[in-house]
C-alpha cells in the first residue's frame, strides 16, 4: 500500500531520544565504563555525545577520560550495556509509538536512521510491531556520520523515494543537521539538548498527539518555531 499524495513519502525516524529516550541509558553506560577506568564522567561531557556518530564519541571517551580501549571495543561494550537495558525495559518517547502505528496504517513506510549500530537497533525494532520499520540505516552502515548527510540520503535512495517528500524526526543538533543537509524537511523534538532553529527544520514540542497527515503540513513549515 503507498501513501496517499496529502501524506509523506517516507518518515524518516532517529531513534536516541526521538524514538526512544535511550540517551540516560549511554550516559549511564558511559559514567560505568569511565569509573571502571578509574575516572569520572561529569554530565557536561556525557551531553556532548548526544547524537554524535559512536566512534567519535568513543574517541572524545578517549581523549577526556583514563579509558584506553580501542574505539571500536568502547562502542562495543556501551552498546552492549545499553542494549542489556532495553532488554529490561523499553523507554519509549512521547507519541511515538502511536505516530510509529499510524504511519504503518497510512502506508507510509519508516526507516530508522541512527548511529547507534545495528545491534542496538534491531534490538529497539523488535520490541515494535512486525513491518513497523522498512529499513535500518544505522551508524556502522555509513562511511560518514550524522551531521554529515550520508545516512539520511541512502535511506531515501533505498526507499526509491526523493529526500524533499520525506519527513525527517530529530532531537539533537547532530542530526537536525544532517537531515536538513539532504533536503529532508525536519520536525526538531529537542529533548536532552537544546537545537538551534535552522532554516529547513521546524521546532516542536512532543509527538504526542500528532498523526500522520499533520507531518507533512508541519514540516512544510519547516525554519518556523513551533
Amino acid at each position: 500500500m503507498s501513501a496517499a499524495p496529502d501524506l509523506p513519502a517516507a518518515v524518516l525516524w532517529d531513534m536516541d531520544g526521538t524514538l526512544v529516550d535511550t540517551e540516560p541509558y549511554w550516559m549511564q553506560a558511559e559514567r560505568e565504563l569511565v569509573e571502571e577506568h578509574g575516572g569520572t564522567w561529569p554530565d557536561e561531557l556525557a551531553v556532548q555525545l548526544v547524537g554524535q556518530p559512536l566512534l567519535v564519541s568513543a574517541d572524545i571517551i578517549r581523549r577526556r577520560s583514563p579509558v584506553d580501549l580501542a574505539p571500536e571495543e568502547i562502542v562495543r561494550r556501551l552498546e552492549s550495556r545499553v542494549v542489556a537495558q532495553i532488554a529490561e525495559s523499553v523507554p519509549w518517547r512521547p507519541g511515538a509509538r502511536e505516530l510509529l502505528a499510524a504511519c504503518r496504517e497510512a502506508g507510509v513506510r519508516c526507516a530508522l536512521v541512527t548511529m547507534s549500530w545495528t545491534s542496538l537497533a534491531s534490538a529497539v525494532v523488535a520490541a515494535t510491531p512486525e513491518g513497523s520499520f522498512a529499513l535500518q540505516v544505522t551508524g556502522d552502515r555509513v562511511a560518514r556520520g550524522k551531521p554529515d548527510p550520508e545516512a539520511y540520503l541512502t535511506a531515501a535512495s533505498e526507499l526509491g523515494v526523493a529526500p524533499g517528500e520525506c519527513v525527517a524526526l530529530e532531537d539533537s543538533p547532530a542530526g537536525v543537521g544532517a537531515a536538513v543537509a539532504a533536503g529532508v524537511p525536519t520536525l526538531a523534538i529537542p529533548h536532552v539538548v537544546p537545537v538551534p532553529q535552522v532554516p529547513g527544520a521546524r521546532q516542536i514540542a512532543t509527538l504526542e498527539g500528532l498523526g500522520v497527515a499533520d507531518l507533512r503540513g508541519l514540516a512544510a513549515a519547516t525554519g518556523s518555531a513551533g
